[in-house]
């Protein structure tokens, strides 16, 4: 089995920016690098056939490069419990955009719609239920004015994560040009 997902890798000179961010937190898995990614759309656990089927099928949208920009923190919570920290993008409407024709291709295959509200986000961080809520606040309140200049992602990426003892490995299974 596959574990997808289809993303966008935001520049070297952001994922910087994102990586001088990624501190204060004592018990938090900070992203590393190659981690650093917008998700389009999470596909989950499918067969090779699929698989193939899906770079296929990506391999047919027609989207323009999308230009954004990194705009504040945010968290993610589970029952009341913060478990992911993350750094918002805007504009929304062109990513908005590019997540539902994605979502279109993967449903004309057979697999289901998104079922959430689509955020565009960087995820910088996953806290383990030992994370101080205090430093938690502390960092929040410091980097909510986190935000670059403009900055363009060009190819759409459709990566397999294989998960292990240190954390989720992206490797990228095929890439196409946007624009």
């Amino acid at each position: 089995m596959h574990r997808l997902f289809v993303a966008l890798r935001p520049p070297r000179a952001i994922r910087l920016q994102l990586a001088d961010a990624m501190h204060g937190i004592a018990d938090a898995r900070w992203q590393d690098d190659d981690q650093l990614h917008l998700t389009i759309r999470y596909i989950g656990e499918v067969d090779r056939r699929m698989a193939e089927d899906i770079a296929v099928e990506l391999g047919h949208v027609h989207a323009g490069a999308v230009t954004t920009s990194v705009a504040g923190v945010g968290a993610f919570d589970r029952r009341g419990r913060i478990d992911a920290l993350w750094a918002g993008l805007t504009p929304h409407d062109a990513l908005a955009a590019l997540h539902r024709k994605v979502d279109h291709a993967l449903v004309r295959l057979g697999l289901p719609p998104e079922g959430r509200a689509y955020l565009p986000h960087i995820t910088l961080a996953r806290l383990p239920r030992s994370a101080d809520p205090v430093e938690i606040e502390r960092w929040r309140a410091a980097q909510a004015g986190l935000a670059s200049a403009p900055f363009v992602m060009e190819h759409l990426i459709l990566f397999e994560s294989t998960l292990g003892s240190a954390g989720a490995r992206y490797d990228t299974v095929a890439r196409w040009p946007l624009g």
